[in-house]
Parts: structure tokens; sequence; C-alpha cells
């Protein structure tokens, strides 16, 4: 014969452990196949036939001995190289058919062109043009299910050609068929052959064996006999119009398009199953949606009670007489005087001043009687507390100079003393036994320094120094310093400033802005401790990831087997696995950030407040329990051995 050995088996044997002794299921077998012949493989059952096609499909190993491939010794490669010689030169015709339930009959044909690289148009014509030569172009669309024993094992023979089958391993081809069927099947193989394709047939029937050109004989794992068998006229193949196969596909190499393309199994595989992917999902979705809820409803608590000290003046320093809050005689030092308030204005840091001298007194208008406390301030004092007004305006620096008796009331005092929608500004009111006409009503304020039960009026310092309180020092100094500046070291600089002007430290400031950035640091703890509760339920959720990618492992290990055997890596599997369980994280993902929109919708008592770090870190965290969870599962998943993965039901 003047072809050129394709398939060389040199002493291959295969041994199995059992027990303490070794089961030979394959003893010294030298085997050469040329190309282009049609080898069958016969014997009875036990007799080592599918684990001789299993050898030369290169899907498993011999113990010992040389296999070699077109010249190639099969024991020098590795698992990705035994791929790429799959699915290079095999295509695989089984018995069972070993079709993907989840894809439809072109899909199925096309797996060999996806771990080849092909584009995806290319593949897609591909798989069209073999369908519609084995005369099943109208069922391509259709899932395995949908379809006869004898169109399924067309489909798996159109697959066996997709990226040229230049070798057609046949494991009992018509085992599964009807003898109409299985005839028509035996027809298309020979038109393989007569097309130039190396054929090994593996069957129990003598009446298939003698459609090849020769018949090797199996026995108790060795083979008996090598015959030529003269083929009759009447089973010689008509070669059809149009050959069966055409010119081997030369894909290219692009990482890229793999990816793809295991972006888009994952998702076909994920819809298949749209039951339990749901549920996997589930426990992702709640876990994302906790911490993003409670990162946006903690951010929103803590800008509101940070708004609340804002409002109060978190860039504000307070003096106080004596040397610290609790000294017992503190109330009695009378060192803060009006000399303070004029050093103080000069500095470049000061943005406004305003002393603070309080009394509790009773105000009267017309019949009503209330008790408030009454504060005698500068005009600037309404900018260094940021109070904004609602009727009327504060009163004014010639007003503090001249010494007029006019006051500002707050809301509450409003609602005691005046009627609802009536005129306030211009009215007067007594305050004490002295009357003061009403210039200006402050807005409805719940900030965190204001008890809404006390009520507050404000005077001109000067007139409630010489005709309310009858003192010239004060209770306090407050200072609204430039948003630019630290508090810390203006803090110093008033410290220094008024140790000198007095002689000594008789008093002691007080710096909002340190209330401030503690508030701040409690929130930010605050929220990450609740964040992190939260993330126990995204840890679950993804344990849960971990267990059905486990439990979907075991159920397509078949499946797994099929794409190892037309060609698939390791890295091939573990890509498709492991992008499964990330998209199902990252769909969760998605699902649990517009969970928590929702819920945003209904929760009014604080505004939720989100910040793309809240969603970027969202998305990177179910991405990670994907990657983290799903890798597990995906690495068993490709480290199955393909021979036992085929034969799993």
């Amino acid at each position: 014969m003047t072809a050129r050995p394709l398939l060389t088996l040199s002493g291959v044997t295969r041994s199995f452990a059992n027990g303490k002794k070794t089961a030979d299921v394959l003893a010294g077998i030298d085997l050469c196949i040329h190309a282009g012949e049609m080898v069958a493989i016969v014997g009875p059952s036990g007799a080592g036939k599918s684990m001789l096609m299993n050898i030369l499909g290169c899907l498993d190993r011999p113990t010992s001995g040389t296999y070699r491939v077109d010249g190639a010794d099969v024991s020098a490669l590795d698992r990705d190289e035994l791929a790429r010689l799959r699915r290079d030169y095999f295509g695989f015709v089984f018995q069972r058919y070993h079709l993907i339930a989840h894809l439809s009959a072109a899909g199925n044909v096309e797996v060999p062109a996806i771990y080849a690289g092909v584009p995806r148009a290319e593949r897609r014509e591909r798989a069209r043009q073999l369908l519609a030569r084995l005369g099943i172009e109208s069922q391509a669309a259709r899932r395995p299910a949908q379809l006869s024993g004898g169109e399924q094992q067309r489909v798996s023979i159109a697959r066996a050609l997709m990226n040229g089958g230049q070798i057609i391993l046949a494991d009992e081809p018509t085992g599964a068929l009807d003898s109409r069927n299985g005839d028509e099947l035996m027809l298309i193989l020979r038109e393989l052959h007569a097309s130039g394709h190396t054929v090994v047939l593996i069957t129990h029937d003598m009446k298939i064996a003698r459609n090849a050109q020769r018949i090797v004989t199996m026995a108790d794992g060795r083979i008996v006999s090598d015959e030529a068998v003269a083929v009759p006229a009447s089973t010689s193949a008509q070669p059809r119009a149009e050959p069966l196969t055409g010119p081997r596909l030369r894909p290219p190499a692009s990482e890229v398009d793999r990816f793809i393309e295991a972006i888009r199994m994952a998702w076909r595989s994920l819809m298949s199953h749209r039951m339990r992917t749901g549920l996997t999902m589930l426990g992702v979705v709640i876990g994302i949606a906790a911490v993003v809820s409670i990162s946006a409803l903690g951010e929103g608590a803590k800008r509101q009670m940070l708004a609340d000290i804002r409002a109060v003046g978190a860039n504000t320093l307070e003096v106080y007489p004596g040397r610290g809050p609790t000294e017992d005689q503190a109330q009695g030092v009378r060192t803060l005087l009006p000399s303070d308030l004029d050093v103080l204005h000069t500095q470049p840091f000061a943005r406004a001043v305003s002393p603070l001298t309080s009394r509790t007194l009773r105000l009267r208008h017309r019949s009503v009687d209330v008790g408030a406390n009454v504060n005698g301030v500068a005009a600037s004092f309404f900018e260094v507390r940021d109070l904004r007004f609602s009727e009327g305006r504060p009163f004014s620096s010639l007003d503090e100079r001249s010494q007029q008796q006019v006051v500002v009331i707050d809301h509450g005092t409003r609602q005691k003393l005046f009627s609802p929608g009536g005129e306030v500004v211009g009215q007067s009111i007594l305050v004490g036994s002295v009357p003061f006409v009403v210039v200006g009503v402050t807005r409805e304020s719940m900030s965190a320094n204001t008890d809404p039960r006390q009520l507050n009026v404000w005077l001109p310092y000067t007139t409630a120094s010489t005709r309310m309180f009858g003192q010239q020092y004060f209770d306090s100094l407050v200072i609204r310093i430039h948003d630019d500046l630290p508090a810390r070291a203006v803090e110093d600089s008033v410290t220094r400033l008024l140790t000198l002007t007095h002689g000594s430290k008789d008093f002691f400031v007080f710096n909002m802005d340190s209330v401030y950035r503690a508030a701040e640091r409690a929130g930010r703890t605050v929220t990450l401790l609740l964040s992190l509760v939260a993330a126990i339920s995204l840890f679950v959720g993804g344990v849960g990831v971990m267990n059905v990618m486990l439990v979907s492992v075991t159920e397509r290990t078949r499946e797994v087997g099929i794409r190892v055997a037309v060609g698939a890596r390791q890295q091939d599997v573990l890509e498709q696995f492991l992008t499964e369980a990330v998209t199902v994280c990252l769909l969760s993902g998605i699902i649990g950030v517009a969970l928590s929109f929702c819920v945003s919708l209904f929760f009014k008592q604080w505004p939720m407040i989100y910040s793309l770090q809240t969603v970027l870190t969202a998305f990177f965290g179910a991405m990670l329990v994907g990657v983290v969870f799903g890798f597990m599962p995906a690495r068993n998943a490709a480290r199955l051995d393909p021979v036992e993965a085929l034969a799993r039901e």
C-alpha cells in the first residue's frame, strides 16, 4: 500500500489497578492504519474495542508502548496539545450521539470550530452547509431532544466534519438506530471514505464491519486477526454531486474571540436552566442589595448628621471663660470683654465674630406670656450660625451700635406669640419688661444644637448689656473662620492671641471642627460595620453559587467530556465554567443595585446617597464572588478525565 501510515500503535498496553493486582485491558497491540483507509475493529463485549478507540482518538493514553499520529509520538504531548490533535485530526461519531442538550443542532455542529477559534459567521455558514449536505438543514434550530435518532447521528457526523475530520472514529454508530437509519448512516460513512477520510469503525456487527476495507478482530485485549476485505460493488459509495467535506478551515488564533465565545456559551447554558440560575442569583442579589443599600443609607445618615453640625458651624470656634468646661468657678470668671471682640475682628482668619450672652426671661405679646432664651449677640451672629430667615431680616450693625430695641425671634416663638398667617415683622413684644420691635423670624431648624421645645430670641448685645442684663462681659465669643483655613491652626492662633491680651490663659477654646471630624469618623465606622454585616449575606450567596456550580459540573460531566473530545483545552473548560459563575454574579450585581435603588424610593426617613464608588465596589465584589467561589467548580470541570466524563450518564 502506497498511502502513508497515519495511526501507528506499537506494543500498546492499557492497564488498570484492580485492588493489589493489575488488569490488562489492552495487551501488546500492534496496529497501523494508513491515510484514506476504512478499517473495522470487531470483537465481543470486553474485547477492548472501545478502549482502543479511546487511545486512537487521544482521549486516553497507553500504559506502555508507543502511539504515533502522523508521525508525532502522543506520549510526548500535554493535555492541551492532545486537545489540538483531537480538534485538528479527529471527528467522533458515538453510539449515543453525545450531543449537548441545551444547544441546537447547528450549535452542536459549531462546537469544534469554537475551540478552533473560527469566526462566528464563518462557522455558522459551515454548519449550515454540512447540515444541508446531510439532508437535515430544516432541523438546524431544533435541540437534540426534538430530533429522531437518525437525525441526531447525522448531527454528530456534521460535528465530526466541522474542522475537517481527517480521521473519523465511529463507535458502534448504528447501535442505537433502526435498520433503515443504520443503512443510511453507513452510506454516509462510505461516502466520507470515498472523499478521502480515514474511517475507523468500532462494532460487534460483522455486517457493518464488511463495509470496511480491513477487519481487525480483537479478543481479550489482543488483536487476533487483521484481514483485508473485498468490498462488494453493491456497497460501494456513490459520491454525491457535492462532497461532504470541504477544505480544512484555517482559523485565526484569537484569545479575544475565545473569551467572547466563552461568554456566549455561558449565557446559553445559564438560560437553559433559568430556574436554577435564578435561585443561584437570589443569594448574591440579596447580598449586593444589602451592601449597597446599607452603604447608601450610612452615607445619607452621616451627611445628615454632618449637615446638622455644619448648621451650627463646623468651621467655628467658641471661646469660654475659665480653664476648662469642668471648672466650678467658670461662670464667675469675667474675662471675655468688648476689647477681645475688637482684637478678634482685626484678625485675617476671622470671617465673622460675635459675642453671646444669654438669660432666661419672659416674653409677652398681648395676652400670651412664655419663657425663652434671650441672647445678646452681634449682627454677625446670624452669619456665624448660618441662620436663615423666613420673614424680615437680621438686625444691622447700625442697630447694634445705636443700641436699638429690636429683636429677632425663632420659628417656635412666632408660633407661641402670634396667630398663624398674621403679620409679625414690625410688631412689638415685651422682653422682660422692656419693649422690642420684631425685625425678623428665623426658619424652623432641626439642627443638632437646637431643642425644638426651647424658644430663642436675639437682641443686639449692646442693648442687652446696658438695658437688660447690666453686664459688660460676655458668656462666650463665637468665631466663624474662613472655609479654606485649618481649624486646628486657627485655634492655636486664637489661644496665643487672647493669652497675650489677658496676660494669662483664663479661657478655653472649643473647636466645632473636632466635633465634625469625630462625627465623620463615627459615621464611617458605623457604615463600615453595617457593610461588613451586609457582606456576610454576600458571602453566603457566594457559597450558594459555589454549591450550585459544583452540582452543575456533576450534572454536566458528559457535556464536559463531549467538549474535550471535540478539541476543548483545559483552559477552555475552565474559562467556560468560571465565566458562568462570574456572569451569574455580575447579573446579580446589576439586579441587586437596581433593587437597592427601588428600596430608596420607599425609604424616606433618611436620604440614601449612592456614589459611583459604592456601585463600582458592588460590581467588583460581585465579580470577585464569581471568581473566588466559581474557581473550584471550574477547576474540577477542567480536570475531568474525558473517557470517564463521556461514560457518565
